[in-house]
């Protein structure tokens, strides 16, 4: 096989992959999740950009909130920055605006895999996180968003 036959032939195996895992990526239904003893059930749209913009800053009953994200590019971080309406940039400007002034100590914690995640908000009493509803697992909570779960025809981060 000649060299430009060869490049050719895996620039074709690695569009397929990368088209094949987009798809994957967009097919997993992201979940609201909180801490398993958190009183929240439901949240609206409104309530949910506020808790991860950092403009709520606890539960009812004041309990404070504890931000979990993923890292840059995963389909939890896509929901999250789609929720915001903001890019990568400013988001990350966003966070550090809030630093700056006072208003946060620090950006959300972000961490690099669902189950440490998923371990966080177990840990954290006033959790809340982004993740893949096939990842929810024992001690944690599914929030329903406008009053639907994930995969309803009307839920609003898919």
């Amino acid at each position: 096989m000649t060299s430009r036959r060869l490049q050719r032939n895996v620039f074709v195996l690695l569009l397929v992959l990368s088209c094949a895992l987009r798809g994957f990526a967009q097919e997993r239904k992201i979940a609201v999740v909180v801490n398993a003893n958190n009183g929240v059930s439901t949240l609206t749209t409104a309530e949910l950009r506020k808790l991860f913009a950092g403009e709520k800053r606890s539960w009812p009953g004041g309990q404070p909130v504890k931000l979990f994200v993923r890292a840059i590019g995963t389909p939890e971080h896509i929901a999250l920055l789609k929720l915001l309406g903001m890019s990568d940039a400013e988001y990350k400007k966003h966070w550090t605006e809030q630093v700056f002034r006072g208003e946060a100590q620090s950006e959300p914690a972000t961490l690099p895999s669902n189950g440490m995640q998923l371990e966080a908000v177990r840990s954290f009493a006033g959790a809340i996180a982004l993740m893949p509803i096939d990842d929810v697992k024992a001690g944690v909570k599914v929030v329903k968003v406008d009053g639907h779960l994930p995969g309803e025809a009307t839920y609003s981060l898919e």
